[in-house]
């Protein structure tokens, strides 16, 4: 599925993923290829990123590496829409 990261200053990551799991403010969850549409509001907590990325230079101190495959990022809240195998999170 493919995977877009947008903050107020920049877009963060895009590109494909195995999965994708966020702090939702109802508890954390997580998506994978072909999961219902959704929209739901993030709050403060970890986006966790299964799969092999390639992070641009001037965006890898944003993130850090979890255990095997896993990329995490930060947020302090922000939106995710999951719709036709795309992911889009507008973190803050």
């Amino acid at each position: 599925m493919h995977l877009e990261i947008v903050s107020p200053e920049a877009t963060l990551f895009s590109g494909e993923v195995t999965s994708v799991s966020v702090p939702g403010v109802n508890g954390e969850f997580e998506m994978l290829n072909n999961h219902a549409p959704i929209v739901s509001l993030l709050k403060e907590g970890v986006v966790k990123i299964s799969g092999s990325i390639v992070l641009d230079e001037d965006v890898q101190d944003k993130f850090s590496k979890g255990d095997k495959n896993t990329t995490l990022l930060k947020i302090n809240s922000g939106t995710i829409e999951m719709k036709d195998n795309k992911v889009i999170v507008l973190a803050d």
